[in-house]
């Protein structure tokens, strides 16, 4: 626990009051907490706009999406849509979740690595914008779904895994060889699957998509995979004379858990060293025209706009070891400490400073 807690990592619309009581966006927590009990997951919209925002001015109006798997609930939804942003979903719960509130099927990318037939079908036929293949496999499936119910051919990004060492943890890294996502570049596997997608009547070639891990805080590594995937673009672009509409360089931008990471680079620093190294990789590489350049942020805006209220019960007290306080929290509200040794900052609300 902190001793304080600094305010920095909190919402920017929390105070707290002469009393020490703790408010995000004008609600106090400790009321808050009283009505629905804990633990008690709670977003700031104005924290939540405000990033999104963010990344509008830092990539584009119409370059970013957001990872629906950081958080994702019936107004979060409307809320991307407000915002103008694009929609990640990775699951078929995920999607049928933004089909029902209206999010625009167009502006969804749709993930993940074991789609079923249905999912695949349901995304077909509603017109999903992109959907991102992963296995050649999944390849097949969309070729054969496509021919045999007549819908409109699939725009189809081609996840590639480019071997790129994101700075994070094993268990979260996902831009190495051995990985479960994409096609792997070293190998030739992601040249073949975007020359098989160019020859498919049943799928529009829409461009590469990779994602090197999560809670990365060196930029450095997305400055390589942008150089990996500019240099396959360039490759399919002489060996099928067919431009590389879109490359997507994911999302994984870390964020200040602890006070310690309150040097976390920005969302503008991500943004203006990610198109500068994005630029210089398709010059290198003489694409001409040069894809879009997108992303996806998911925690960089869920994550500093959320806190968890918790209720203090057992205290247990080891003279000259330590001191156990319980909380009525655990794995079914937040699984990364548990799953890889993630830390937070934990508060009374009166120890929280914005020192």
């Amino acid at each position: 626990m902190s001793d304080p807690l600094d305010l920095r990592l909190l919402p920017r619309t929390a105070t707290v009051d002469s009393a020490g009581r703790l408010a995000i966006d004008g609600v106090d927590l400790d009321a808050l907490a009283r009505e629905h009990g804990t633990p008690l997951y709670v977003y700031s919209e104005t924290e939540l706009r405000a990033r999104a925002a963010e990344y509008r001015d830092a990539f584009g109006p119409d370059a970013v999406s957001y990872a629906g798997k950081a958080f994702l609930c019936g107004a979060m939804a409307r809320l991307v849509a407000d915002e103008g942003l694009h929609l990640d979903v990775a699951t078929g719960g995920e999607l049928q979740l933004a089909l029902h509130v209206g999010f625009p099927a167009a502006r969804i990318v749709f993930h993940g690595n074991n789609k079923s037939d249905a999912e695949l079908l349901l995304a077909l036929e509603r017109g999903v914008g992109r959907i991102v293949a992963d296995s050649f496999d999944e390849l097949d499936r969309i070729d054969a779904l496509v021919s045999a119910r007549a819908t409109a051919p699939a725009r189809v990004l081609v996840r590639v895994t480019p071997g790129v060492e994101a700075h994070t943890h094993e268990y979260i890294a996902t831009g190495a060889d051995d990985s479960k996502f994409g096609f792997t570049v070293s190998n030739g596997s992601a040249r073949d699957a975007a020359l098989r997608v160019v020859k498919s009547e049943a799928m529009h070639f829409a461009g590469f998509h990779c994602h090197i891990g999560s809670q990365i805080l060196v930029l450095e590594s997305f400055a390589r995979a942008a150089a990996v995937v500019a240099g396959l673009a360039a490759d399919v672009v002489r060996a099928t004379d067919v431009p590389v509409p879109e490359i997507n360089l994911g999302g994984g931008l870390g964020i200040p858990y602890t006070a310690d990471e309150l040097d976390a680079p920005t969302i503008a620093e991500f943004g203006r060293e990610t198109r500068a190294n994005f630029a210089d990789a398709c010059a290198t590489f003489a694409l001409d025209p040069v894809p879009a350049l997108t992303v996806e942020a998911g925690r960089s805006i869920a994550g500093p706009a959320g806190v968890t209220l918790y209720t203090v019960g057992t205290i247990k007290q080891i003279p000259g070891v330590r001191t156990y306080v319980a909380v009525d929290g655990g794995m079914s509200d937040n699984p990364r400490p548990a799953t890889y040794g993630a830390t937070y900052e934990a508060a009374l609300p009166a120890r929280v400073t914005a020192s």
